[in-house]
């Protein structure tokens, strides 16, 4: 399968740079079968069913991107991936040249890092401190690159879901950014569920796919999450015919993952499930979602679960009615 079969045209003046004053104010395209209709994010307890039980993802994104310099003097910018120890982590490094094995890294407030070692684009660091610490007095929000600014004050509670409690994620799960008190108030009179699953995003998430092949490409790997406490959750959910709702394609990874031999079981672990189409979905019944990047393997996730003809041409229609697009834009929700 082709990668440039999930290209569509964006103009950038759509990228949305600045979140909305209010979450729920996002419009919410619904993308049911081939049909579409325009709504806000405000009116979806009332396009579910009592029943329906909506599966979102709790990780919480840490300030993960911080500046330092070699003992050599040169300047290096640190995006770490995930915290591997208390004082080791895994991280991309931007330099005007790749550092090597044993490279100190020198940090505000006399910390210090060493390379360890390289797997791929991401490095082993160990530090002479505790990183979580570190990140509090010293890292930023790491807002996604498309976000041309550099992070404010209101980017720590907006680049965050009003129910992150989980520190890992280095990106936040975006489909949760639209839900606030008013709309968890409005599901909940309308008798619609709600469960809570973790898969730590990492900076992989914005990694293009580069192969021509989709089926080529390798997708990074994740830790994720889901509990025993879940899985009742969701199995009671379908015996009474209601619909498992995911918020979000990181949702959608970890329960397809922890229904790879058949059967929804505990999962915890690392995933790099790659779903593209031809992909059967054995959990999920509907999607909440943001708009994602051309050719990008969130985007063919979607094309997955709803079909590449109609999630293209649902794209298509929102370039034309200027949808807000990616990480602080609008939604949509997906019923096949």
């Amino acid at each position: 399968m082709d990668r440039t079969n999930f290209h569509y045209d964006l103009p950038t003046n759509l990228i949305a740079q600045e979140p909305l004053a209010e979450r729920k104010d996002s419009r919410l395209l619904v993308l049911r079968g081939d049909e579409v209709c325009d709504k806000h994010f405000f009116n979806l307890p009332d396009l579910l069913a009592p029943g329906d039980l909506l599966v979102l993802n709790d990780t919480r994104v840490i300030p993960a991107r911080f500046h330092g310099q070699k003992s050599t003097g040169g300047a290096v910018e640190v995006l770490l991936e995930r915290i591997t120890g208390k004082r080791e982590a895994r991280a991309q490094i931007r330099a005007s040249k790749s550092p090597r094995p044993g490279t100190e890294i020198i940090f505000s407030g006399d910390v210090q890092a060493w390379v360890k070692g390289r797997e791929g684009a991401l490095f082993d660091l160990a530090f002479n401190t505790d990183i979580e610490t570190f990140l509090k007095d010293h890292g930023k929000i790491p807002l996604p690159p498309y976000i041309d600014r550099i992070p404010d004050p209101q980017d720590e509670a907006r680049y965050q879901t009003v129910y992150a409690r989980e520190n890992g994620a280095v990106a936040a799960p975006t489909a949760g950014l639209h839900f606030d008190d008013m709309v968890f108030a409005g599901l909940q009179k309308r008798s619609i569920n709600t469960g809570f699953l973790t898969l730590h995003v990492g900076a992989g998430t914005f990694t293009p796919v580069r192969t021509k092949r989709i089926e080529d490409h390798t997708l990074h790997g994740e830790w994720a999450c889901v509990s025993e406490k879940l899985c009742d959750l969701i199995i009671s959910t379908k015996a009474r015919g209601g619909r498992v709702v995911a918020v979000g394609t990181t949702v959608v990874r970890a329960l397809e993952s922890a229904a790879l031999d058949g059967a929804l079981t505990p999962f915890e672990g690392e995933t790099n499930l790659f779903i593209y189409p031809g992909f059967t979905f054995q959990v999920v019944d509907a999607l909440i979602t943001n708009f994602h990047l051309p050719e990008s393997s969130l985007l063919m996730l979607v094309s997955a679960f709803s079909g590449q003809g109609p999630v293209l041409e649902a794209y298509r229609y929102a370039v034309t009615n200027e949808y807000r697009f990616f990480s602080y834009g609008d939604a949509m929700l997906v019923m096949p």
